[in-house]
């Protein structure tokens, strides 16, 4: 192993004090590592032990410290580094080592598989069956399920294939790192005189660190910090936020797609489905009108008629918009479809993972902080009371967390601007270019402005009718009764 005296430059965190060590010292790692692991296996047991709604342990640990807050808050902050900690990689790196190592057949390194399981296996049914995920029995049986399916790919095939290919939250965070302020690479006047790449050696994915400066991009990385370890001249350094967006590198499409599809089935779709479903008007909307006809014809069940056509209809849009105006950026840029869909896309990384912060933070004070600490009382059975909310949903500093949406498109707006200068063509061109390429935040944008007017202009929805599928259903059974 090479041991250097190494000189830091002053942004790079393994030469902060207090940071170096948290994200250097591999006795802390392995010991966050295990930690994670034991609340892991301990969450999924409980979750099968006590299935019932009454084990908030299993339900808040999973949604409610794991996802969303601290991956949200780590990929915003330090980037990728809940995948560090991550119970599926820290026992894949040892089953790959026993395993037949064998390279992952050609029709499984697809990217899309991950995205897709993250789409439909979570989003879509989130909004078809509502809370059917945080029941502590189906959390258990996902994760359980998600970890055999790990230990078999993980078994079969070499370089860590699980999280480059199938995990659903390794393939979004892969993504959403590219708009972290930090960036993981070498310094180039070590690496240029090394013939031995110990970083690379040590890399259980393969990777070589010492090539990301040049491609602007840290590829799979997982920040596990096992290079750094293994040789002192890799660096984690604190960067401009997105500055890797803001540069040219090689485009991944499941990259462009994992934002569009995202921001759609979280973004847009809590926004018409959780947000505009709270005003007086709900119910005028045309997914809510299209689930009202829809069940005069087809008996839905347990199923929320209304979320299935909230997501539908916001995906759809989301979809079309997008495929659209970059279609016709393409004809102003007099370039590929391709090329200018690919390229642009990276503007809408910030509307998820940026803009989803109000109302992360806002969950937190007003009741996840609660739940959380009240599920871990719960879950290991402490002798001691309750806590309360940190703040209520009257508290008037939450309403400064309402600009951040706004901040969020903006900063979309930049980073096509940016990545706009790719491009050879006229500034008139570029202009109109801009305007078609961001219809993805101009349609975010205009729905967080939209659902402000309709909550001042008509009001919140009365007590007793926020649940959608019941007020479609009364209403169904009045006309009925007419």
């Amino acid at each position: 192993m090479i041991k250097l005296k190494q000189k830091r430059d002053k942004n790079d965190i393994y030469g902060i004090p207090i940071l170096g060590t948290l994200f250097k010292n591999q006795k802390l790692i392995k010991t966050v590592q295990l930690i994670t692991f034991a609340l892991f296996v301990y969450g999924v047991y409980m979750g099968f032990v006590e299935p019932t709604k009454e084990n908030t342990f299993t339900r808040y640990l999973f949604w409610g410290l794991f996802w969303s807050l601290f991956i949200v808050v780590s990929l915003t902050s330090f980037g990728r580094i809940f995948c560090a900690i991550c119970p599926h990689a820290f026992i894949g790196k040892y089953i790959t080592k026993f395993g037949l190592k064998k390279d992952m057949p050609k029709f499984l390194k697809n990217r899309f598989i991950g995205l897709l399981l993250l789409f439909f296996g979570w989003w879509a049914v989130y909004y078809a069956v509502p809370g059917f995920w945080k029941v502590p029995l189906a959390t258990a049986w996902l994760f359980a399920s998600l970890t055999i399916l790990a230990f078999v790919i993980y078994y079969l095939y070499k370089d860590m294939s699980y999280c480059k290919y199938i995990c659903p939250i390794g393939t979004m965070m892969k993504s959403y790192n590219k708009i972290s302020p930090t960036f993981l690479h070498t310094y180039k006047e070590d690496c240029s005189s090394c013939r031995t790449f110990e970083c690379t050696t040590a890399c259980s994915y393969n990777l070589k660190p010492f090539t990301f400066n040049k491609k602007n991009s840290m590829e799979d990385c997982t920040l596990c910090m096992d290079c750094s370890d293994a040789c002192d001249a890799v660096a984690f350094s604190i960067v401009p936020p997105s500055k890797t967006l803001m540069e040219k590198f090689k485009f991944q499409k499941a990259d462009v797609w994992a934002f569009i599809l995202i921001t759609a089935a979280i973004s847009i779709t809590m926004g018409v489905h959780h947000g505009l479903g709270r005003t007086a008007i709900a119910d005028e909307f045309i997914w809510s009108k299209t689930a009202v006809f829809a069940q005069q014809y087809v008996n839905f069940g347990t199923l929320s008629a209304s979320g299935i056509f909230a997501f539908t209809y916001s995906v759809l849009i989301s979809i079309i918009i997008v495929v659209f105006g970059m279609y016709c950026a393409s004809k102003f840029l007099n370039t590929t479809y391709e090329k200018t869909f690919y390229t642009l896309g990276y503007a809408f990384a910030p509307l998820f993972i940026i803009g989803g912060l109000a109302h992360l933070i806002s969950s937190f004070a007003t009741h996840h902080y609660a739940d959380i600490v009240n599920g871990f009382i719960y879950g290991f059975g402490l002798d001691t009371a309750n806590v309360d909310n940190l703040a209520s949903r009257r508290d008037s500093w939450l309403m400064y967390l309402k600009v951040i949406p706004y901040l969020a498109a903006l900063w979309g707006y930049v980073i096509l601007a940016k990545r706009l200068k790719q491009f050879n063509s006229s500034i008139i061109r570029k202009i109109f270019a801009f305007i078609f390429a961001s219809s993805l935040v101009s349609l975010y944008l205009s729905l967080q402005l939209y659902t402000g007017y309709v909550f001042k202009t008509y009001g919140a929805k009365k007590s007793g009718h926020s649940h959608h599928k019941s007020s479609h259903s009364n209403k169904y059974s009045r006309d009925k009764k007419q």
